[in-house]
């Protein structure tokens, strides 16, 4: 009876220092992520501004800046931003790596100020302070997530009729600011472009992390990916990434950099 319980604590042991480890990679993971998008955010704001010089600009509608490999270097940058921030999914609670996006405003305010001679004053200096305190706060005590073992499960939550009514009411304020407000006041206003962005990628973290989760298994060897869940995860994921794109690159375009991704940030993480 003593080496049953042993065996037993032994694997309890065993079960805790794998989750640790799951853990770290996904904390570790979220902040490369930042760090990256950070980056991304000024490489593309400088291919922006270099296509504006030579054909219409992203701002006005246009797309020139499709041919300029600046921009294109910026997305790719984004891209591995992103791809460390779909496995940090995988590993870590969303209400985890969400919050440490702020690498991405730190990062992006810093680059800012070094390569495109914006000034971070006192308050951005105090606002970047706070962002990283808050997540390290929630870093520390975030509480513990229901380990999920396929996409179904996942698919039965997303399906519930509470997410289904703010997934509904998310994209009826979308499509009111992208069709209404956008071509009246977006140009003046950061929060329209940036509003568009943050709602649409609220409704990807549920997507995101179902993905994360399908790779991971499918890893281990109980394969997800062939899935019509994952399959229609996977759309979702495709088209609030080419929403967000679209409406970013004019937020980019229109404002300064260090404002449109601290701001993204926070309208991101509270929808998120």
């Amino acid at each position: 009876m003593q080496a049953l319980n042993e065996l037993a604590a032994l694997r309890v042991e065993d079960d805790d220092l794998r989750a640790s480890i799951e853990y770290t990679k996904g904390v570790t993971l979220a902040v490369s992520s930042g760090l990256f998008i950070g980056a991304s955010f000024i490489i593309k704001k400088k291919g922006l501004l270099a296509a504006g010089e030579s054909g219409l600009r992203a701002a006005a509608g246009g797309f020139s800046y499709l041919r300029e490999p600046l921009w294109w270097l910026g997305m790719v940058t984004m891209i591995g931003g992103e791809c460390a921030n779909f496995a940090a999914y995988a590993y870590a609670p969303a209400i985890v790596v969400t919050p440490l996006g702020a690498t991405t405003i730190v990062s992006s305010a810093i680059f800012a100020n070094c390569f495109l001679g914006e000034t971070l004053h006192a308050c951005g200096a105090v606002g970047c302070a706070l962002c990283v305190l808050g997540s390290i706060i929630l870093v520390s005590f975030a509480p513990e997530e229901a380990q999920l073992q396929s996409v179904e499960e996942i698919w039965r939550l997303a399906t519930q009729p509470q997410f289904l009514a703010y997934t509904a009411t998310v994209v009826l304020l979308a499509l009111w600011l992208v069709l209404w407000v956008a071509p009246r006041h977006g140009k003046r206003q950061v929060l329209v472009y940036v509003s568009i962005c943050s709602l649409v990628g609220s409704l990807s973290v549920v997507s995101v992390k179902a993905l994360g989760i399908a790779l991971k298994l499918s890893i281990e060897g109980r394969p997800q990916l062939h899935k019509r869940e994952t399959l229609v995860f996977g759309g979702s994921v495709l088209l609030c990434i080419a929403t967000q794109m679209n409406y970013l690159n004019k937020a980019l375009d229109t404002f300064g950099t260090a404002i449109v991704s601290s701001v993204y940030y926070v309208f991101f993480t509270v929808k998120g």
